[in-house]
C-alpha cells in the first residue's frame, strides 16, 4: 500500500464537472494497494496518518495532528502509485491491485480512517477524476507499507 499525503488548505475532486468531495483544511491523500495489502496494514496506516503532526502551532512548530486542527481528508484513489518506469516509456501497472480487490481496501480505508471520528470525503474509485487543492507548505508525504 502507498499513500502520497499533501498537507493543504483545501481540495476538490470533480468527476464529470461535479464535486464528488470537498475539504477544508486537511490532508488530500492519493492511495494505492498492491498484492498482500490487507486490513493489518490499513489500520496501521490510518493510525500513522491520523496521529501525524504536521500543523503548526503557536510557535509555527509542526506539533499538532490532523483533530487538533479541526482538519479533514479527501481520499482518492490512485493505482498509478504503482507504475513501474523501469523499462520503455510507458509504465507498466501490473504491480498494481485488481479493481475489485483494490476497491474494497479502498472502502475499508476510508471506513478505518472514519473511525477515528474524522471527516473524510472521497472521489470516485476507477474514474476519471480532477483534483483541485492548494498544496501548504508544501508539506508532502510519503506512506509504504
Amino acid at each position: 500500500m502507498k499513500v502520497v499525503l499533501q498537507k493543504v488548505n483545501y481540495a476538490k475532486c470533480f468527476v464529470d464537472g461535479k464535486i464528488t468531495g470537498e475539504i477544508n483544511k486537511g490532508y488530500l491523500l492519493l492511495v494505492g494497494f498492491t498484492n498482500g495489502d490487507n486490513l493489518d496494514k490499513i489500520k496501521k496506516c490510518c493510525k500513522k496518518i491520523v496521529n501525524l503532526r504536521i500543523f503548526e502551532d503557536e510557535n509555527d512548530k509542526m506539533n499538532f495532528d490532523l483533530k487538533k486542527v479541526n482538519g479533514s481528508i479527501l481520499s482518492i484513489s490512485q493505482f498509478t502509485l504503482y507504475a513501474n518506469t523501469n523499462e520503455g516509456n510507458r509504465p507498466s501497472f501490473t504491480d498494481a491491485l485488481n479493481p475489485v480487490e483494490a476497491k474494497v481496501l479502498y472502502q475499508e480505508f476510508n471506513n478505518e480512517l472514519r473511525s477515528y471520528d474524522v471527516k473524510v470525503e472521497e472521489g470516485i474509485f476507477g474514474a476519471h477524476m480532477q483534483l483541485d487543492f492548494l498544496n501548504d507548505g508544501p508539506c508532502t508525504i510519503l506512506y509504504e507499507f
